[in-house]
């Protein structure tokens, strides 16, 4: 009877010790379990985070050389359209004072400043066009837009369908960016899609701002694209993300190419 109360005990011993050590080891395995899951989590934040820097790194570099194609450009148009033209006035009005004109030969010489000084001041009065349209600054974003789709249109290569129901939700510096990613758009479109129709529509609600553009191009590879992005996406992506905004693109060749934006009025930046 003693022996078999010792074999009892010995067995619920045992038994013990084996829940004991089957929960040690769940402990363990449970340790282990959240260790790595833990460290993949981490590891998986900080991939997110690296990309994120990556991401901001290529969109700031896109919106410095955006920048600076930007410099280039306004600095070879004072160069071209004004500085060699008030070259030419310069020149020009130091004849008339050296006095060795004939009467004639400075009312020619005058009628030469008068129109170089005409043609400088056009000239200037474009730059500050291109610069900041001054009817989106008095009249608004839906009249800027038409007057850049007439003006392609003008070119009598392209129809553009133009549709807007804009309330002026936007400051104004962000209507500045909306303006420029059309007018980016149209350029990519007729100079490098060779589109000849094209479709616009912009919309707003109280919370977010929507913008359609699609054409009827040459199209191009979205895969290839995204590997060597020229200057111009890379200028309408840099827009985009400082509206606070989503772009969303397709394109096939041969199909032209669909691009959406949508921006929200609420928590956009007014830059």
């Amino acid at each position: 009877m003693e022996n078999e109360l010792l074999q009892e005990d010995a067995q619920i011993v045992v038994l013990i010790l084996i829940a004991i050590s089957v929960l040690l080891l769940m402990a363990v395995a449970l340790v282990v379990f959240f260790f790595f899951s833990r460290k993949k989590i981490i590891a998986t934040e900080l991939e997110k985070k690296d990309l994120t820097i990556s991401y901001q790194k290529e969109l700031l570099h896109a919106t410095i050389e955006t920048q600076e194609e930007e410099r280039k450009r306004i600095a070879q148009d004072l160069h071209d359209a004004i500085s060699a033209k008030l070259n030419v006035v310069s020149l020009s009005t130091n004849v008339l004072i050296d006095g060795r004109l004939n009467h004639k030969e400075k009312e020619q010489t005058l009628q030469h400043i008068l129109a170089v000084t005409t043609n400088t001041l056009e000239s200037s009065r474009r730059l500050a066009h291109n610069l900041l349209p001054p009817i989106l600054e008095n009249f608004g974003l839906q009249a800027a837009i038409e007057e850049l789709c007439d003006e392609f249109m003008n070119s009598k290569s392209v129809t553009i369908d133009c549709t807007i129901a804009y309330s002026n939700i936007l400051s104004k510096s962000n209507e500045l960016h909306i303006f420029r990613i059309i007018q980016e758009l149209l350029n990519n479109s007729i100079r490098h899609g060779e589109a000849e129709h094209i479709t616009i529509l912009l919309e707003n609600n109280d919370a977010q701002v929507d913008l359609k553009y699609m054409d009827q191009g040459k199209g191009f590879d979205t895969g290839s694209i995204d590997i060597k992005k020229g200057i111009g996406l890379r200028n309408i992506e840099s827009r985009v993300e400082m509206l606070n905004g989503e772009l969303i693109y397709t394109s096939e060749i041969g199909k032209g190419a669909t691009f959406t934006i949508n921006i929200d009025s609420v928590n956009r930046n007014d830059i």
